[in-house]
């Protein structure tokens, strides 16, 4: 099978970040995003998707962590759309769930080529706003899911059961359950000849 790797790297006046990706790897990663809880959550995705991932992102940290955050899911996203190439024999589409304490995370994707997400679901609706010490956030979060989507060209669905204020608590299942649905998404179906769809392309 033909390697799929890839290593993209994005400088703007505003951040400087080099992704390498390995989608059929072994779960290893190295990231330093400057942003600590996001370097956690990247480093639980890769290991729970057994994708070898490596992030060096330099950032207008001293400001905020808007550009910094955001843009690695545009780098993530590049890297994984490069990497897939034409997609052929591909699974496509995924599905995983995630318990974590009473929360429980329900993650879909269909790499369809029509990048979609429209943000995390809560339930029960109403909590506050979660953050943790440095200001991350729910917001930050779906900046980053919805760069990642958008970029990657897929549907993303993400549903949190039991939603709790602790943002970790949230995020965490969240993001296992994406590394797991990912892996599944990108695998290879020996019985699938081609494209997996009926238009033979997916852009």
């Amino acid at each position: 099978m033909k390697k799929r790797s890839k290593t993209i790297k994005r400088k703007t006046r505003e951040t400087n970040i080099t992704v390498r990706l390995n989608i059929d790897g072994s779960g290893k990663s190295k990231i330093s995003t400057g942003i600590g809880i996001l370097d956690h959550m990247l480093e639980l995705f890769a290991f729970h998707g057994l994708f070898d991932l490596e992030i060096k992102a330099l950032g207008d940290l001293k400001i905020d962590i808007h550009h910094t955050n955001e843009d690695i899911g545009i780098v993530l996203g590049d890297a994984f759309k490069e990497a897939l190439g034409d997609k052929e024999g591909i699974k496509r589409s995924g599905y995983f769930s995630w318990p974590m304490e009473d929360v429980v995370a329900n993650v879909a994707v269909d790499i369809s080529g029509r990048g979609f997400f429209k943000g995390i679901i809560r339930e029960p609706a109403g909590y506050p706003e979660p953050q943790d010490e440095t200001g991350y956030s729910f917001a930050y979060a779906n900046h980053f899911f919805e760069a990642f989507a958008k970029k990657t060209g897929m549907n993303l669905s993400i549903k949190l059961l039991n939603s709790t204020t602790d943002l970790h608590t949230n995020l965490e299942p969240i993001f296992k359950a994406l590394g797991k649905t990912l892996d599944e998404a990108t695998t290879v179906d020996p019985r699938r000849k081609g494209v997996p769809s009926t238009k033979g392309i997916i852009d």
